[in-house]
């Protein structure tokens, strides 16, 4: 009797012209083929005259791998189908898992043939949306629990992998395709790019695009995989692409180390932020914010009166403007290569000798001092508070009070007394005078800076491309 033996092979998507030849030899040389009744009517062109046929259906694997054994230790030459590639969620692992674990089975020679998987289909119908790291989760509970799938999940999109989904629906399983895209909105963005592609590869296939935001569960069968984008990737017209890195700022010679750093972070910080529809200024100063701290309560916390940061950029970049903060650490922080660009003037009264007469003479602080003159000395200034409550105190109160309105006001103190109760003053009295408040007990200095660093850099914005003057 001839030795028997088993090949495992994917048949893609079950057209002739994605068959790799590999197994078309296979089929050509079996004395039986097992496999699922839909992948055998696939294939019924290609087997040939007199080849033993098994077909049954769903959840019959495990009794199509045994009957597969069963005819090779008779000393068949057996090749077991499965749709696309055969060791993704196919039965190559079945089949192998058998033997590993039965020793009536161990002797018998078997072999795994690959096929083309539909999630390579999908996505080369769209394009190249699987060009960086991927991965593919299946929901199908039936074999693996919801939580660990969920856990999957939750993993796969805080890891911004591009994700194919298998087994997405069922007649049975509608709403875990719900749950996954909430769990996506939590940390891609609304406009990521989502493909869906039905019976890829076959004469009926229907290939759509859409974004995580518009995307519907429920227009999606068992006969669909969906691939969601990372932070990259984009729409070109009908074409979904997530770039390789060839075109990178890290390949820009003019790009500095500590630039392409700044980039890479500024990028993450975008694709983890809750939305991605603030105004562009704004979306701007709050990820510098989020950079400094690396605190993302700051995209909830962070409020700019409209065009606040654009108005800000219009004037200071037009040259001499003049920058008054309530302490010195505030400017220290601010960018030296920007001011120097942009001629701008920058004014600490802290160590004004009219600031102490001033506040011992009329029983006030120190900051609040130094705000009086200066709002006297530059009217139109920007007024930049990171450390000091009496400072904002006073200038809220100084605009409630007179037609003192400067260019704006940077309202970021930090502690726990009157802290939040001087951000209200300074939003309430602000009127038409642009301003951005850290709502709340947070801020600090190196926020106040960084919130007028945006500003002189909102040319970079549109690009994300921060950091020319680290």
């Amino acid at each position: 009797m001839k030795e028997g033996r088993i090949v495992v092979a994917g048949i893609g998507p079950g057209t002739v012209g994605m068959l790799t030849s590999d197994v078309r030899e296979a089929l050509m040389a079996a004395d039986a083929v097992v496999g699922y009744t839909g992948y055998m009517q696939q294939i019924e062109a290609w087997i040939p005259e007199g080849v033993e046929r098994y077909a049954s259906g769903m959840t019959k694997e495990e009794e199509r791998a045994r009957l597969a054994f069963a005819l090779a230790l008779e000393g068949r030459i057996v090749v077991v189908v499965s749709s696309g590639d055969a060791g993704i969620y196919g039965m190559a692992p079945l089949m192998l898992e058998l033997q590993a674990k039965e020793d009536a089975y161990k002797g018998i020679g078997m072999s795994v043939l690959p096929g083309i998987s539909a999630f390579q289909v999908a996505a080369a119908r769209l394009g190249a949306p699987v060009s960086h790291d991927f991965c593919v989760i299946s929901l199908s509970d039936l074999m693996t629990p919801w939580r660990v799938i969920e856990r999957r999940i939750e993993a796969a999109a805080a890891a911004d992998f591009v994700t194919a989904v298998y087994n997405p629906a069922s007649r049975g399983r509608y709403w875990q395709l719900h749950r996954l895209r909430e769990l996506f909105m939590k940390s891609r963005p609304g406009s990521t790019p989502v493909g869906i592609a039905r019976n890829a590869g076959r004469a009926d296939e229907t290939i759509l695009r859409t974004t995580l935001e518009a995307f519907d569960p429920d227009t999606v069968d068992m006969f669909t995989v969906v691939l969601i984008g990372n932070a990259s990737t984009f729409m070109s017209g009908e074409r979904m692409i997530t770039p390789r890195g060839y075109f990178s700022e890290e390949r820009d010679r003019s790009v500095t180390v500590g630039q392409s750093i700044m980039i890479d972070s500024f990028r993450t910080i975008a694709g983890l932020m809750q939305r991605d529809d603030y105004p562009l200024d704004t979306r701007w100063a709050m990820i510098h914010t989020i950079h400094t701290t690396a605190d993302f309560e700051f995209e909830d916390i962070f409020h700019a009166s409209p065009g606040a940061i654009a108005t800000w950029h219009r004037k200071l970049t037009a040259g001499g403007a003049v920058i008054v903060t309530d302490v010195s650490m505030v400017q220290s922080g601010l960018r030296k290569g920007a001011l120097e660009r942009y001629g701008i003037t920058v004014y600490c009264y802290l160590s004004d000798p009219r600031v102490t007469q001033m506040a011992a003479a009329e029983g006030i602080t120190r900051t609040q001092a130094c705000m009086r003159i200066a709002a006297v000395e530059h009217p139109d200034a920007l007024f930049v508070v990171g450390n000091a409550p009496t400072a904002l105190t006073e200038l809220a109160d100084l605009m409630h009070r007179s037609s003192f309105s400067p260019m704006g006001v940077v309202g970021a103190p930090v502690g726990f007394v009157n802290v939040v109760e001087s951000k209200l003053r300074l939003k309430a009295a602000a009127g038409s005078t642009p301003y951005v408040v850290i709502e709340g007990r947070k801020g600090g200095s190196s926020v106040a800076a960084t919130i007028v660093n945006a500003a002189m850099s909102l040319d970079d914005a549109e690009a994300m491309k921060p950091g020319r003057d680290v």
